[in-house]
């Protein structure tokens, strides 16, 4: 018997370290590990040993015997990866890096700006690898840490927020301290943080939405998605939002994994979520909703859609919902085609068009919600006169470019869908740091290999560093940042063996004076272990895992001590 990863999986890589075998593919040393979509388990070779099971943090890993209804199928995928690139077995390669930072009588001291995914990554491998040669402080301008993963992952994956467990034993290490409620550019100077750190990591993610640049995109009712997965998420920055729930169809403009997140959310049944830690406003608002149908548009084909196939299999397992393709829309174009039938063809597009077709030989089913999966369409405009009404879409042709790639190019054929909620869909943008150089055209940090670049000299920035979205652009799943935080890592690790970053710097007192002096409301490792604590006891009451509190004044209540919030207020 076998084991089975399944769709929850994060491509954290932890399973790989405690494989006796080693027959998890891809490694994080493969080139096909920054693309895939999944970590795989070959079924003859696994022994039955289950410590893959027991490392994993998600809880994506399962024996065959055991796999439920809607994971059966991985069976076939994790034995199908192996059809196509079979296991091979060679001597792991030397490290690049040190295994431990240089020691010292003086700690290196270094800051991270952040406290997402690549964040948590980078300061476990700095904590793990330095001991007490490292002081480690990270910083967040929220009084909260996780970045996405308390933010941006949807609450009907709770197995996927268990990714921040991992992280427990760098936040208890003393050479760690959270410095959270504090906002670089506004507390504290990038400049001021060089003076208390050898090394500065920026690792902020990508916390703004790319537009569609389409008339109409303004009127009330069309919204960026990010704002409304950060809405049900409880991010006090939108818990205010307002989102028209009083139309039977919403439409989403995108086809990733955000989109299917959001139209997941619509349909689903509020009994089902009321059991997660989605947010009590969220949930009040979609007991009233009256949608029905969520209308998904992707610019290209089935076979090019950017979500991935575990979320999209996730979707003909939901209760009372139907998912919906027309029959022409999952017929393959000549070029597709084409692509798909070819033996060498990318699995993981084969996948996509195989489950589109799929779908599209269901029927609707009476009294069911609906998510229907429209491709090669692109908005036009958004329709209204002081609201959204409708959006107006273009159907496109996929044209091979010269380079062999695919792109859509719009026909004569409009359409117009009614609606009065449009949500757009189509990534997440990184935005500046302020003292920190930034490309606009890609909304990343300029960087090699995560040492921060001067766009003026095309020269590394002495001991500014940078990880994540912002560093690579919103790609990858949970667990592609444990790769890219480790490859950042590994060029701090160079500096400091090759003196680069020797200079004398100021000690954690002198910061935490500076700090409480800029912003005496700062919550400390021990105020987020508050926060964290009434959360989940205010959740238990309910039956949740937790519920957070989506307000920046409960937050600190919470941290700081009610006296404390009083004399505040």
């Amino acid at each position: 018997m076998a084991y089975v990863i399944t769709q929850p999986c994060c491509n954290d890589a932890t399973c790989i370290a405690v494989c006796p075998v080693d027959c998890i593919r891809p490694t994080p040393d493969d080139p096909l590990f920054t693309t895939a979509e999944m970590l795989y388990i070959d079924p003859g070779s696994c022994i039955d040993c289950g410590a893959c099971a027991d490392a994993c943090p998600v809880e994506a890993i399962f024996p065959e015997d055991a796999l439920t209804e809607p994971n059966a199928r991985y069976q076939t995928i994790n034995a199908e990866y192996f059809e196509r690139y079979p296991l091979e077995f060679e001597e792991p390669s030397t490290p690049n890096r040190p295994a431990v930072v240089p020691a010292r009588d003086v700690p290196w001291r270094v800051a991270i700006v952040g406290s997402g995914p690549a964040a948590c990554y980078a300061a476990q491998d700095l904590v793990t690898q330095g001991g007490q040669s490292v002081e480690v402080e990270m910083f967040d301008r929220l009084p909260t840490p996780w970045g996405l993963v308390r933010a941006g992952v949807s609450p009907d994956h709770p197995g996927t927020k268990g990714v921040t467990d991992i992280f427990r034993a760098t936040v208890a290490n003393p050479s760690f301290q959270f410095h959270l409620n504090v906002e670089i550019g506004k507390h504290l100077t990038h400049e001021e943080l060089m003076a208390h750190h050898h090394a500065v990591v920026y690792a902020v993610g990508a916390s703004s939405d790319r537009r569609l640049g389409v008339p109409g995109e303004e009127l009330p009712g069309s919204h960026a998605a990010t704002d409304f997965v950060a809405w049900y998420n409880g991010h006090p920055d939108y818990a205010g939002l307002q989102f028209d729930l009083t139309g039977e169809r919403a439409v989403i403009v995108g086809n990733g994994n955000v989109a299917l997140d959001v139209a997941r959310i619509l349909v689903s049944d509020p009994d089902n979520l009321a059991g997660t830690d989605i947010a009590d406003h969220a949930l009040a608002a979609l007991r009233r909703s009256h949608i029905r149908e969520v209308v998904v548009i992707g610019r290209r084909g089935p076979a090019q859609a950017a979500y991935t196939n575990p979320e999209l299999i996730a979707l003909g397992h939901l209760k009372g919902v139907d998912v919906l393709v027309d029959p022409a829309d999952a017929e393959l174009d000549q070029y597709s085609r084409v692509r798909v039938e070819d033996p060498d063809a990318d699995p993981q597009m084969v996948l996509k068009a195989t489950v589109a077709q799929e779908f599209s030989q269901g029927t609707p089913s009476p009294g069911n919600r609906r998510i229907v999966l429209r491709y090669l369409a692109s908005p036009i405009a958004v329709l209204g006169e002081e609201r959204a009404e409708g959006l107006e879409i273009v159907h496109n042709a996929l044209v091979e470019s010269a380079d062999g790639t695919l792109r859509a190019q719009p026909t004569d054929k409009t359409e117009t869908i009614t609606t009065n909620l449009v949500l757009r869909s189509i990534g997440y943008r990184g935005t500046p740091v302020p003292g920190i150089p930034f490309d606009d055209a890609r909304g990343t940090i300029p960087n090699e290999k995560g040492r921060v670049i001067d766009p003026r000299t095309g020269e590394p920035v002495t001991g500014v560093y940078t990880a994540g979205w912002i560093k690579r652009g919103p790609s990858g799943v949970i667990g592609t940042n444990r790769k890219c935080a480790q490859d950042t890592v590994a060029q701090i690790h160079d500096d400091l063996t090759t003196g680069h970053l020797t200079r004398t710097v100021k000690g954690r007192q002198d910061l935490r004076d500076l700090i409480r002096e800029r912003q005496p409301d700062v919550v400390n490792t021990q105020g987020w272990a508050a926060i964290d604590e009434a959360e989940r006891r205010l959740g238990k009451q309910s039956g949740r895992p937790r519920a957070k509190f989506t307000d920046i004044s409960s937050m600190l209540d919470a941290a700081l001590g009610a006296e404390a919030g009083a004399a505040r207020r």
